[in-house]
């Protein structure tokens, strides 16, 4: 059973609702040149299509700032735009039109830059993450705490200080670190300490395997606290492969519903297809929806035809072929070579039944 959720304050980036109750939004990082506007607006639409709620990009100078409005004009998700030292670069994005901003307002100059830039977000409603990360922690809040989650929160909290200095409140935080253990300690004092919105993220988790495990055990362990507003999942993968994941660990931990739930069988010795095969071009496959789905993808005689019969469709495995089950009933055997193709077509028709039906 999950905890009851934290309750914090609620801040608007653009059209998505952070906190106060509202749904955790799965948000993402573009991983191309933002000076690209066509290339990174193929990625935004790409990752639009599979769910993505919020999209962050990176601007390391002027011609990526000014990017943003060509950007902006041609998705339909939330940008938020990350920027780091140079506050002006946090102005043009202001100007073009960018929904949120992620900084550190200890590493973009003094009080005065701090002030004017509080100014123009508060103008535009735009709220601030406060994104602090152990890789760049501040070497006095280091020296004093050393590099702990206790550091990384004090860090935040001098940050937050900045900006309540000018009567600015709409803020996102984060406190994130790579060791899974650091992570969870840190987002658990500062939940203590503010009510502010969080997101939440182990930082640099790595590729998609060992990435997905640490971000699963990290972002599942604060949810199952209650803790979390927005999450994005730290993949050196394709951003989709992160929004999938992020899904996953929602709907894994009841805090999402709707989508497809795909379930498989690990095999063993009395399997008789390549189910590594099926499966994995299955997942890559599924369509987008928000229509609740099962789909079984069993690999034997010994629970696949009751696991493919609970399922809304389904195939188990026997030699060489695949009984193919729709809504609990057999419907026919399939050959092995035309199992993906089959099992895609039926899913698709499904929901396009479901579709015409409402």
């Amino acid at each position: 059973m999950i905890c009851k959720r934290n309750k914090t304050r609620q801040v608007r980036v653009g059209s998505a609702l952070v906190g106060g109750g509202a749904p955790i939004t799965v948000q993402t990082m573009t991983k191309t040149d933002t000076r690209d506007a066509l290339a990174t607006i193929s990625q935004i639409k790409e990752l639009e299509s599979i769910g993505c709620e919020i999209i962050r990009v990176a601007v390391p100078d002027q011609e990526a700032a000014e990017s943003l409005e060509k950007i902006k004009n041609e998705i339909s998700i939330p940008i938020v735009a990350d920027i780091h030292f140079d506050y002006r670069l946090a102005l043009t994005a202001v100007d073009n039109g960018i929904d949120g901003l992620r900084i550190n307002p200890g590493n973009i100059g003094g009080p005065k830059r701090v002030h004017e830039l509080a100014r123009a977000a508060a103008e535009k409603d735009i709220p601030i993450r406060i994104g602090v990360n152990m890789g760049s922690l501040d070497p006095e809040i280091a020296d004093r705490y050393g590099r702990t989650a206790q550091g990384l929160v004090e860090s935040a909290l001098s940050h937050v200080s900045l900006l309540e200095r000018e009567n600015y409140y709409n803020i996102v935080i984060s406190v994130k670190a790579t060791s899974v253990p650091v992570t969870i300690e840190a987002y658990r004092l500062l939940s203590e300490k503010v009510d502010y919105p969080l997101h939440l993220g182990v930082t640099e988790a790595g590729g998609a395997w060992v990435g997905t495990i640490k971000s699963a055990i990290g972002i599942g362990s604060l949810l199952s606290d209650g803790i979390g507003d927005t999450i994005r999942v730290s993949l050196t993968e394709h951003p989709c492969e992160e929004v999938r994941v992020g899904y996953q660990i929602l709907k894994s931990l009841g805090l999402r519903s709707g989508g497809i739930d795909l379930i498989s069988c690990p095999t063993c010795g009395r399997c008789q297809i390549d189910l590594f095969k099926v499966v994995n071009e299955v997942e890559k496959q599924l369509p987008v929806t928000d229509e609740d789905l099962k789909v079984a993808i069993m690999g034997c005689v010994v629970n696949g035809p009751g696991e493919a019969k609970d399922a809304d469709i389904g195939i188990a495995g026997g030699k060489g072929c695949g009984i193919l089950f729709k809504h609990g009933k057999l419907a026919r055997k399939v050959p092995e070579e035309e199992l993906l193709e089959t099992l895609i077509t039926e899913i698709k028709e499904i929901l396009e039944e479901r579709k015409q039906a409402r």
